[in-house]
């Protein structure tokens, strides 16, 4: 699972959550690496264990034909409290890190193998995800 080696602040304090505020990401949102790659189309948390899961789910897709480019990186701690703890006492302990997803980013890139494998490869990773995502082509963003 992907972490970060140190961080700054253990807990970080809850974002605002406003549905009308969230706008579309305007940083990495063009294919860098790949031909094809995996757009988030909604907002939301993607955590660490999922970005392996959909990471796994993809490279056994791909074969052995095909690199994979991970676009984001997961450094938000979340937290929990264990079950049977009522209101107040603090906040919970770190469980996992997550990332902030909004529409538009790019999760992954593939290259090196044909359309169709990586299309479906990328499905198969967008299955595992919490968030809404759409397969895109170099070409189809290009043109």
């Amino acid at each position: 699972m992907l972490l970060p080696k140190k961080v700054k602040h253990r807990k970080w304090q809850s974002a605002r959550k406003n549905a009308k505020r969230i706008t579309a990401d305007t940083r990495g949102i063009k294919l860098s690496f790949g031909s094809h790659g995996l757009r988030a189309t909604s907002a939301g948390r993607v955590q660490s264990k999922e970005i392996e899961s959909a990471r796994k789910a993809m490279t056994r897709a791909l074969g052995k034909s095909g690199k994979v480019w991970i676009r984001i990186f997961p450094d938000r701690p979340v937290t929990a409290k264990p079950p049977q703890v009522g209101m107040g006492k603090g906040k919970g302990d770190p469980q996992g890190y997550c990332f902030e997803v909004l529409p538009g980013r790019i999760i992954f890139e593939v290259d090196g193998t044909t359309r169709a494998i990586a299309r479906e490869g990328l499905r198969k990773a967008g299955t595992k995800l919490s968030v809404k995502t759409k397969v895109i082509d170099r070409v189809a963003v290009q043109g």
